[in-house]
């Protein structure tokens, strides 16, 4: 008889235990996700882009043909259609803008496109894969467009980024 009461299967914790183990567990996901959070952003927005004067072309006040725009500007470029480096069967499409602090030449513009694809076509899956992959993507590409512009290309906007 000493051997069945020693064979009868323990009791687990109770369900008080359970309910309190899981709301501390939520609550330590909540707290390490609202910190990483708070670690991945990257300082503030930028300031919004002034948008146009609604009385540029008006015929009381013409607007100057010759004169650029001072202050930010905003530059479409090209789409980046290329294969990429690991595994070349996947195809990348990058749609992007470019954020000048002042305008720029066209040719300066050309030239960072042409960067940009280059580097685009060095890129392996695994780098890219996943918000973090997208930010160091997004890092990159802010990077090299702003040491080509010598600095005017405050920031680079991916509109559109597809991979087949």
């Amino acid at each position: 008889m000493a051997n069945v009461e020693q064979a009868q299967p323990k009791k687990g914790p109770s369900l008080v235990v359970q309910l309190a183990m899981l709301l501390a567990m939520t609550g330590a996901a909540i707290g390490l996700g609202w910190v990483s959070g708070g670690y991945l952003k990257q300082g503030e927005a930028p300031a919004p882009v002034p948008a146009a004067p609604e009385n540029a072309g008006s015929p009381e006040k013409p607007a100057d043909a010759n004169k650029p725009a001072a202050g930010p500007t905003v530059v479409q470029l090209a789409p980046i259609t290329t294969n990429l480096a690991s595994p070349s069967e996947i195809w990348i499409r990058l749609e992007a803008s470019l954020l000048y602090d002042v305008p720029q030449p066209p040719e300066m513009t050309e030239q960072i496109h042409q960067d940009l694809l280059a580097f685009v076509r060095t890129l392996k899956m695994h780098q890219i894969e996943g918000a973090s992959g997208y930010q160091h993507l997004k890092a990159d590409l802010d990077e090299r467009a702003a040491l080509r512009s010598g600095g005017h290309v405050k920031q680079v906007l991916i509109r559109t980024m597809l991979l087949e």
